[in-house]
């Protein structure tokens, strides 16, 4: 059973879709390193008529399998890992603290990124000044009164 799975189900299927498309770059990963190890051996088809998966068109082969029970056996761990009560009560705090922002207006982010940009191109012009003209930097020494 979930632990309280009535709460934070935006930030937990977030949380979870997030991670389980990592492991699934990791699975990818791990299907082209297992493929060429050991001078290709896992690499050879298990099934002489059968030599690629139908519908995805991935050789049926040792690597293959040998990935995708990793990669379910990650996405089960994630889940149960995720139903822990820690982690669920985090997630849950998080998608309360959520709620309370006030996000800002597509105007209010238009202006506020123009400001940045301008910020940024200004210091950009500054800095290239600086460089092009290092004399304009140096110090020139003050006359004794």
């Amino acid at each position: 059973m979930a632990y309280k799975s009535d709460q934070g189900r935006i930030t937990r299927l977030f949380a979870f879709w997030a991670a389980a498309a990592l492991a699934f770059y990791g699975a990818v990963s791990l299907r082209q390193t297992l493929s060429t190890v050991f001078h290709g051996a896992l690499a050879k088809p298990l099934i002489a008529s059968l030599p690629k998966v139908p519908i995805l068109g991935l050789n049926l082969n040792t690597a293959l399998l040998i990935t995708a029970v990793v990669l379910v056996g990650s996405w089960y761990a994630l889940y149960r890992w995720q139903q822990s009560p820690k982690i669920a009560d985090l997630l849950i705090e998080t998608e309360g603290e959520l709620r309370k922002v006030t996000w800002p207006t597509v105007p209010e982010a238009v202006n506020s990124s123009i400001i940045v940009i301008a910020c940024v191109m200004f210091l950009m012009a500054f800095l290239a000044m600086m460089t092009l003209f290092p004399a304009a930097c140096v110090d020139l020494p003050t006359q004794a009164s």
